[in-house]
């Protein structure tokens, strides 16, 4: 592949015919009936009824209430030009009474929901991209140990088989997992995100039945709906030393290893990075690794989604002064990485940043798409997130004209076709969010949708923005104006 330069683009960038424009959201984050229909708490139900887990005391008992209001959705979605729509299932709908030893019966009121939103969606013309798990792990398999625990790869798999073998008449795409580096770092090392666990062994271990888990469930997608199109979507990090001294290499080397190669290299070369195993001996043995387990890991897939929001810059920290963190961790330099001790994240001053506080840089994603294509040649690639927080306030017409969000969103989608130019085959874009939501740990102060919610009483109203990505996903062009 070839290194470009921008002034060999065009001014308005031409994206090819069929190419996926669509937007993504996740099950806890938007539906709400949180206790309907049969569905049992899932471990972001008990963190976020955890006092001081998440700002404001906030909860998904309601969230954006997508689940009574998905025919309005989809209907936004429709008006918006839209030809594809990223959801997650949520797990505790499906089989609400799931344990360590069994998967238990299958709530079909829960698998209705999905059945209905998927016609929704086929009836407008917008393409299913169906997110087996985005983070909500059933309470009572984290009862058990969650994802530390090898049963829950197990029991992941047979849940995979069952919605597969509901939707596979309709849905070409499944998503195995969604960014497991949160799931596992930030779940089990950091605290930050449920199950809220502070345990870097335990991390690890997450990491790796994770990682197993796709597996299972790339077998078990292949066997329910022998057609489909199966990926797995992470979060991957496009790393930057500070300087170029051996310390800050090293650095890099070290974030590069555990939030990239710890996902990248089993499913893309059925094997383990050595660089971590020995950066982590002190914590773990690997143990946990079993014979065959890399085999199953491995089992062919057909594309990689890839989210993107921001650049990590690192250094190395010299304890001589206050740990510095550009991503909302505290000065005490809790990371959720093991190995990473004398690792900082350092403020990039001067640059322009969201209101999740995280730099503007569109480069990392063209960087990140050539990155895997090379890994890989030939594999289909999907940005499956990608957008922007900020205060989105309202003007005298009640109107949120997002400009910063515009430019964000402009950037990124031409970086998209920059990678597109120098050969990564990228067959979709997906925007992170549809809708304002529930966001995590931040509960409702951030907003990344592209289209707002009054929370009080759910109305929906198109942002700027969204007009903005309506125009491009109909033309199927942007301009670089701005960029």
């Amino acid at each position: 592949m070839t290194a470009i330069q921008p002034a060999e683009l065009s001014e308005t960038l031409r994206f090819p015919d069929g190419f996926l424009w669509g937007a993504g959201t996740a099950a806890y984050q938007i539906e709400g009936a949180v206790a309907e229909d049969g569905r049992t708490p899932s471990i972001w139900d008990t963190f976020a009824h955890t006092p001081g887990r998440v700002l404001g005391g906030d909860t998904g008992d309601v969230a954006t209430d997508h689940y009574h209001r998905f025919r309005e959705d989809v209907a936004l979605m429709a008006d918006l030009g839209l030809t594809a729509y990223r959801f997650s299932v949520s797990w505790s709908r499906i089989t609400p009474q799931v344990t360590a030893a069994e998967l238990g019966p299958v709530n079909e009121a829960g698998l209705a929901f999905y059945s209905a939103l998927v016609d929704e969606l086929l009836a407008a013309g917008i393409a299913p991209t169906v997110t087996l798990y985005h983070w909500d792990l059933p309470q009572a398999l984290e009862d058990a140990g969650g994802w530390p625990n090898r049963a829950t790869a197990d029991r992941f798999g047979e849940y995979a088989a069952v919605v597969a073998a509901a939707l596979g008449d309709r849905v070409t795409r499944f998503t195995t997992l969604n960014e497991p580096y949160c799931s596992s770092y930030l779940g089990y090392g950091s605290g930050a995100h449920a199950p809220g666990r502070t345990d870097h062994a335990a991390a690890l271990a997450a990491v790796h039945h994770l990682n197993l888990g796709h597996g299972r469930a790339v077998a078990a997608i292949r066997e329910a709906a022998p057609h489909a199109h199966v990926s797995v979507t992470y979060n991957l990090a496009w790393v930057r030393p500070e300087t170029d001294s051996d310390l800050d290499a090293d650095a890099a080397r070290r974030v590069d290893g555990l939030q990239n190669r710890v996902f990248l290299d089993p499913v893309l070369h059925g094997r383990y990075p050595e660089d971590v195993i020995a950066d982590t001996a002190s914590v773990s043995d690997w143990s946990f690794v079993l014979p065959g387990d890399l085999e199953v890991i491995s089992a062919p897939i057909d594309a990689i989604g890839v989210n993107y929001y921001n650049p990590t810059h690192v250094r190395h920290w010299t304890r001589e002064r206050p740990r510095e963190n550009a991503d909302g961790h505290d000065d005490t330099g809790a990371r959720p990485w093991v190995a990473c001790d004398d690792v900082e994240f350092p403020v990039q001053r001067g640059a322009h940043r969201t209101a999740m506080g995280w730099t503007v840089d569109p480069r990392g994603l063209t960087e990140l798409l050539l990155r895997v294509s090379n890994e890989r040649p030939g594999i289909e690639l999907m940005v499956t997130e990608n957008g922007a927080a900020y205060p989105d306030e309202p003007n005298a017409d009640g109107q949120i004209v997002d400009h910063d969000r515009i430019a964000y969103l402009r950037g990124h989608i031409a970086a998209v076709h920059d990678a597109l130019t120098a050969g990564a085959r990228v067959t979709g874009y997906y925007v992170w969010s549809l809708l304002d939501n529930f966001e995590w740990s931040y509960g409702y102060s951030k907003r990344f949708g592209i289209v707002a919610v009054d929370y009080a009483t759910q109305a929906r109203t198109p942002k700027a923005s969204a007009r903005f990505y309506a125009g491009v996903a109909r033309s199927g062009e942007v301009d670089r104006e701005g960029v």
